[in-house]
């Protein structure tokens, strides 16, 4: 067994780690909504049809931030897990739950799917 994943610091660094990479999923997210609502706000103000330039610019821009902010969700989840399974038996205090972190960064995956969808599959 290695030292260090027998130190219980390891668990609270990977935890804010986690922590760290959820932020940045979130701001990818928001970045992303942000970016395909500007697309449809040009289009209100320029009055274009619907197919204009700039609306597919920013839906295409907006979709492929989100499905990155769900990518890194999911990545860093995985990591974690990979993180908190390979800790010496005993470094997690009793009635921590370490899976709570894995289940937000899910949670923010799929929100970021369905908005990415919702944006392909409305009508514009």
């Amino acid at each position: 067994m290695n030292g260090y994943l027998g130190d219980p610091r390891v668990l609270f660094a990977a935890e804010r780690t986690l922590l760290a990479w959820q932020r940045t999923a979130i701001a990818l997210m928001g970045f992303g909504f942000v970016v395909e609502r500007f697309g449809l706000l040009m289009q209100t103000i320029l009055h274009e049809s619907t197919g204009g330039s700039q609306r597919t610019f920013s839906l295409g821009l907006g979709v492929v931030l989100l499905v990155l902010g769900a990518i890194v969700a999911l990545v860093s989840a995985r990591q974690f897990r990979q993180v908190t399974k390979a800790l010496a038996p005993g470094v997690v205090p009793p009635g921590y739950w370490t899976t709570v972190g894995v289940a937000l960064n899910l949670t923010i995956a799929l929100i970021a799917l369905l908005l990415a969808a919702h944006f392909l599959l409305s009508p514009p």
